[in-house]
């Protein structure tokens, strides 16, 4: 296994003024309802992230901000909600107000040659706020504001970076690479999408009364989790830890599977599961928790095919629940792999349960949409098989890389290395002290 601290970066991006995007053609002027997954507290923000986009001789003399410009209008005009803005009801449920107003877009240009961000560009990634849409107004909530902000830098080299946040209220990774994907194929010519998208966002509302049929531990605080453990997680400055991000490829994967050999069978241990598994151990281990302190690992899980029945082809709203494992951090600790490793497909598995997701919709409405909790958490989230780096705009496709939001989630991101091989790559923040033990333990089970 590999780790990267990524040295300070230093270079220039001049902005141009934004505009407003709106639909190519006209569009229903209506108000969408929106489920009861999507309208979640914890979900009122823009979730960031950057695709990196090489020179393509091919390609020269075309433009390719204007080349998106052009085709995220057209694409609008199917997702004409997302030109929309959420508007606040009386009881506090969010709509979203279908205006036309448009996503906002702003090209810009860079004063380095792409390749200066790294071979391959990996995270961590501080420069990644300079390729992002630059609004104070994204730190005020979401009600009333645009719900997409797009940025294009073109580099000195003819290489350039698609940056975007985008309102997680109205959708989710899945749909927003499916809309991606609708923008990159208008952009290389398509006169349609090749999938067309879905509103339905009725069909995960919660019953009436709400009856939550499960218990849903990502919104139930750890009893002795005090105030300051919470706020460590959620205002603790970016200068305060350590980056650095580890690398998984055949030969780490192959290393953690033999710790586990004994779990039958074991092609039913996925990747995600093994990395996941270890990096909580490992992180656990590193933060030196009380043994008696309960400590959890935290991830999404798309359940568009899980649920009875399947929600429908096209649909891009917010589709996913929370898996939670949880442990006593002594146990944790010394215990093998393997009790790790159980702990998360045992979280997998419940969140996958067919009438999960209709029982965290009846159980949000019943409590008032909580926020999901934090303190002593592991939050990761794979983006691997999203669909982000198959998003091709007609200069091939990119390396995506999301921003590291520090101490709360990891998103795992992947490459092909010079043989080839795709790569896992695992994003950690730390103490320094922590950071030192972190990669040790880890080293520790790849080598063995």
């Amino acid at each position: 296994m590999t780790s990267i601290l990524r040295p300070n970066i230093s270079f220039n991006v001049k902005r141009s003024k934004p505009e407003a995007i709106a639909p190519a053609k006209p569009t229903p002027h209506e108000v969408k309802s929106l489920s009861d997954i999507d309208d979640q507290a914890g979900l009122r923000f823009y979730a960031p992230g950057v695709h990196f986009y090489c020179a393509n001789p091919s390609m020269e003399g075309h433009d390719p901000a204007n080349v998106i410009k052009v085709a995220l209008a057209k694409a609008l005009v199917y997702y004409y909600p997302i030109a929309g803005r959420l508007r606040e009801q009386p009881d506090g449920k969010l709509v979203v107000d279908c205006t036309g107003e448009g996503a906002m877009f702003v090209e810009a240009d860079a004063d380095v040659r792409l390749e200066y961000l790294g071979n391959p560009i990996t995270p961590p990634l501080p420069f990644i706020d300079q390729l992002q849409f630059d609004s104070d107004v994204m730190d005020l909530g979401v009600v009333d504001k645009p719900l997409l902000y797009i940025q294009v830098t073109r580099f000195k080299c003819g290489g350039f970076t698609f940056g975007l946040k985008t309102c997680h209220i109205i959708a989710d990774g899945v749909g927003i690479a499916q809309f991606l994907t609708t923008i990159s194929e208008l952009a290389r010519g398509a006169k349609q999408p090749s999938a067309l998208p879905v509103w339905d966002r009725h069909l995960l509302l919660a019953r009436d009364p709400p009856v939550p049929t499960h218990i849903h531990r990502e919104y139930e605080p750890i009893e002795d989790a005090t105030q300051e453990e919470y706020d460590m997680v959620l205002k603790t400055p970016p200068a305060n830890l350590v980056h650095r991000s580890f690398f998984f490829g055949p030969k780490q994967i192959s290393a953690l599977r033999k710790h586990v050999q004994s779990l039958e069978p074991m092609s039913h241990v996925t990747r995600f599961e093994l990395i996941t598994a270890a990096v909580w151990r490992s992180r656990t281990i590193s933060l030196d928790y009380n043994p008696d302190s309960e400590v959890r690992s935290q991830f999404p899980v798309n359940l568009r095919g899980e649920i009875v029945p399947p929600l429908p082809t096209g649909f891009y709203g917010n589709a996913f629940a929370r898996a939670v494992a949880f442990s006593k951090a002594g146990k944790l600790c010394s215990s093998p792999l393997e009790y790790a490793l159980k702990l998360i497909k045992e979280a997998k598995a419940k969140a996958t349960s067919s009438d999960f997701l209709q029982s965290l919709a009846d159980m949000l409405v019943q409590r008032e949409r909580p926020r999901f909790m934090v303190a002593r958490t592991f939050m990761v989230s794979d983006v691997t098989r999203a669909g982000f780096q198959a998003i091709d705009f007609g200069w091939g496709e990119g390396m995506y890389g999301a921003k590291p939001y520090p101490w709360v989630v990891a998103f795992y991101t992947s490459f092909k290395n010079s043989v080839n091989e795709e790569v896992v790559v695992v994003p950690m923040c730390l103490p320094e002290p922590a950071m030192s033990r972190f990669k040790e333990e880890m080293e520790s089970l790849i080598q063995t």
